[in-house]
């Protein structure tokens, strides 16, 4: 029984905090963009967590330069992609995110907390999000919606990559932000 109410303490937590989502009703499709401004990375800022991450990199005489192209590359390439997959895949009654759409609903990541795994011992990755729906046309800030704490770990426990383990973070919050949009729209 401790060991649930252990987990339950970092379930994901999704909420609408200003504006409705009632305006979606009408739509077939939103676009969407991303934004990293102001992360924390664990419990430093990101600058911190990168001069960090350069310290233990140069100490195993590893390529900081390759890491952080692929800690800034994996963002576009894994993250958002991810995250538009599984929110597209169980937008059934809801706006898709496409291309072209009256309304962006534009997500700011605000919290990473990249996890490990080292076979023995392992720290689920989670991210936390702000996201603000604005009329293209206008500029009017709609709503605005917080997903904290989206945390995932792979089934096998083979999650050994912090991009992987990440990227997971970003589908899930995607999955149940849709399945949260639907259900606030019925």
């Amino acid at each position: 029984m401790l060991v649930m109410l252990a987990g339950s303490a970092y379930a994901q937590k999704i909420k609408v905090t200003s504006g409705k989502l009632d305006f979606l009703k009408s739509e077939t499709a939103f676009t969407v963009s991303f934004s990293y401004e102001n992360m924390k990375v664990g419990k430093m800022t990101e600058a911190e967590y990168l001069e960090k991450r350069r310290a233990d990199l140069d100490k195993k005489g590893d390529s900081y330069d390759a890491w952080y192209q692929r800690w800034v590359e994996d963002r576009e390439q894994r993250f958002e992609p991810k995250f538009i997959e599984l929110f597209n895949k169980y937008a059934e009654k809801i706006p898709q995110i496409a291309d072209e759409g009256r309304y962006n609903m534009h997500i700011n990541t605000d919290f990473t907390e990249p996890g490990f795994n080292v076979g023995v011992a392992r720290k689920n990755a989670a991210v936390s999000l702000s996201i603000v729906f604005t009329d293209n046309q206008t500029g009017a800030e709609m709503a605005t919606v917080t997903v904290i704490n989206s945390s995932a770990s792979d089934f096998w426990g083979t999650d050994f990559d912090v991009a992987y383990r990440i990227q997971e973070c970003y589908g899930k919050a995607g999955r149940e932000l849709s399945k949260y949009i639907a259900k606030m729209l019925k």
